[in-house]
């Protein structure tokens, strides 16, 4: 375990109603590709029971340490085999793992809340730590190196594609002054151009912060998070055992749009949630995270 980790903080969101699109019974074989805080993989393993198998992926180390941390504390070891992988990859994890096929999969693509509270990645707008943004810091490059070496169009189109934030031009033109100056290294101070730029009074019930929209689009960049989605959507069929199930959280419009067409397009697939599920208000109210969460649900045929 890495030295001075804590206990994860995250709470899953959808939880009951992502268990239940599952269609979870003892003896299944279930990928969560996406760790997180292990609170969908820990309830996915009780519901497989001993006869059944979790295969759980994630590419944040720090998870997995903290999965370990958490499994430490049980009185019995549940049934999951956990690996460093992203989840586009898991089919080279299923092979480690001696598998062919699974009975289900999961995706919960939102950012947790243990890594918002990791000071050190700049995932937090109030981060006085670097702008990393990087799920692997082994891999790719930190988002302020980015910054300040991509050209203004570069950063105005990224920042409109990935975070569709009608201010990207405004955004990115001041970034190029600022950098002229002095590189950008911190969370902070992207965090203070962006607010420069508030696209709703400080009134609006409906107001985000203003650097929302910018983190989101230069994280998902940083980590080619939508190639990931596309590139596991392309082939996750084949690994699936007929009846299986395939359920897919998302965050934010262009990940949802693009199960939403992947799920309509495939033969072999039967739509499960015509439209997607979304918090109650009753888990808005406990986990204000949940509120822009979709769930899409299919399965093969």
């Amino acid at each position: 375990m890495a030295e001075g980790l804590a206990a994860t903080v995250h709470i899953p969101v959808l939880f009951q109603e992502t268990l239940d699109a599952l269609a979870l019974t003892p003896g299944k074989v279930i990928l969560d590709g996406t760790l997180g805080g292990g609170g969908h993989t820990l309830a996915i393993a009780r519901a497989v029971g001993e006869s059944g198998l979790v295969i759980a992926l994630d590419r944040d180390p720090d998870a997995l340490d903290r999965f370990d941390l958490r499994v430490a504390s049980l009185s019995s070891r549940p049934s999951v085999q956990t690996y460093f992988a992203n989840y586009c990859d898991f089919d080279a994890a299923l092979e480690r793992a001696g598998v062919e096929r699974v009975d289900g999969f999961l995706l919960d693509l939102g950012l947790s809340s243990d890594q918002l509270l990791d000071r050190s990645r700049g995932f937090s707008f109030e981060s006085d730590g670097e702008l990393d943004l990087r799920f692997d810091r082994t891999e790719g490059e930190p988002a302020y190196a980015l910054l300040n070496r991509w050209s203004q169009e570069k950063i105005a189109d990224v920042i409109f594609q990935y975070g569709e934030e009608r201010n990207s031009r405004r955004i990115a033109r001041a970034v190029v002054e600022r950098r002229a100056e002095k590189p950008i290294r911190y969370a902070k101070e992207l965090a203070e151009i962006c607010r420069r730029f508030a696209s709703s009074p400080p009134w609006s019930k409906a107001r985000i912060d203003p650097a929302t929209r910018t983190f989101q689009a230069l994280r998902i960049a940083v980590n080619d998070e939508l190639g990931a989605l596309e590139t596991f959507l392309s082939k996750f069929e084949q690994y699936l055992n007929p009846g299986g199930r395939v359920a897919i959280i998302s965050f934010h419009s262009l990940e949802d749009r693009i199960v939403k067409n992947a799920f309509r397009d495939r033969l072999e697939l039967k739509i499960i949630t015509k439209r997607p599920i979304v918090a109650s208000e009753d888990e808005v109210e406990r986990n204000p995270r949940s509120r822009s969460a979709k769930l899409r649900v299919a399965e093969k045929i």
